[in-house]
């Protein structure tokens, strides 16, 4: 095997948790928040701040503290140290009642009345949500939404485990809630299904709505978090924009090139702008002071007669991310594989 390797730095960076100023903007805003039970402790000095208008994702395997983290923001725990606050006011305190009417809510196993109808179900949530004459109207609406409407008049005890998750998403948005709160929304769910959930939510937060999300599926998370929470043991490992992230562990831009000539491109390790070369065989690994350096290569290559195969820029995934952040270091940007990944975190 033909192999060169040439290093001319090695940028190594590390991402840390993300503490802001407090911000009016923030409808969730933990700060600090710690929580046990008995001797075991489910949150450990917890920063969560989800912007309005936003979609956030929190990510992490079970036991990582993510459910506990949505019951105190709910008010249903309250921390024992740290605060909590939602729309700015105590969930746990006088306050609770107020954010929970301002909320939606999907838990991983919703709870339903299996010998109602979908429709006495969704009247019976419309009632308590005090929606009145406007009732009747919002349970078609939303029962359309994520089209369950032509099962209302069946008994919920028939429903499959897809049509169950359905009609608890469409009870959390009958009364428009601000805050949506999805503890593993597409469970059950069919492809076709998972997709027009995924899209709804994409279209709540366009109508001023906020988010925030539990998923195990990182492919559910990519292209659809605007901001990123990963948890362990109840802590926020790393949180913040994704693309803000990713350039915290991958500061070097990185572009495979391949060709069937593999030594010719050897000429590019002293080139413009590369602090870092690497190839094997026929594909030159090679890093980049700045991402817009790629044309010159290739401009550099195609000077020299060096007949080019292929140019693949290293965009790091959300799945990549997350096992950097998991492994407390820097990954090595994967060969790109050409597909995407359903990677379920409850085996990491």
């Amino acid at each position: 095997m033909d192999t060169a390797r040439i290093n001319t730095t090695s940028p190594r960076n590390t991402a840390s948790g993300n503490t802001a100023l407090r911000d009016t903007a923030h409808v969730i805003d933990v700060q600090s928040a710690t929580r046990s039970f008995g001797d075991v402790v489910a949150l450990d000095d917890l920063t969560i701040e989800v912007p309005r208008g936003s979609i956030s994702v929190l990510l992490g395997p079970n036991g990582a503290g993510k459910t506990t983290a949505i019951r105190m923001i709910t008010g249903a725990l309250t921390p024992d140290s740290g605060e909590a606050r939602v729309f700015g006011l105590d969930p746990g305190g006088r306050d609770g009642e107020e954010v929970r009417r301002r909320c939606g809510i999907v838990s991983a196993k919703p709870s339903l009345y299996d010998r109602l109808s979908g429709w006495d179900n969704l009247r019976y949530a419309a009632e308590l949500y005090g929606l009145g004459r406007s009732a009747d109207r919002r349970i078609r609406e939303a029962a359309a939404t994520f089209e369950i409407d032509e099962a209302l008049d069946q008994q919920v005890g028939g429903y499959s485990t897809g049509m169950k998750t359905r009609l608890a998403l469409t009870r959390a948005i009958l009364h428009e809630p601000d805050l949506l709160l999805l503890d593993e929304p597409t469970s059950g769910l069919d492809p076709e299904s998972a997709l027009a959930v995924l899209e709804l939510i994409g279209e709540m937060t366009g109508a001023g709505q906020t988010v925030l999300m539990c998923t195990h599926l990182l492919l559910e998370a990519e292209g659809l978090a605007d901001e990123i929470i990963i948890l362990d043991h109840g802590t926020n490992l790393v949180s913040g924009r994704p693309d803000e992230l990713a350039s915290l562990y991958w500061p070097t831009p990185v572009v495979r090139i391949s060709s069937t000539h593999g030594r010719s491109m050897d000429i590019l390790a002293a080139a413009p702008g590369v602090v870092e070369y690497e190839r094997t065989d026929g594909t030159a690994k090679i890093g980049l002071d700045r991402p817009d350096r790629t044309p010159e290569l290739v401009a550099q290559l195609a000077s020299a007669g060096v007949p080019i195969e292929s140019v693949v820029p290293f965009t790091p995934s959300l799945e990549d991310l997350y096992f950097a952040v998991r492994r407390g270091e820097v990954a090595e940007p994967p060969e790109p594989s050409g597909r995407p990944v359903r990677h379920d975190l409850r085996a990491a």
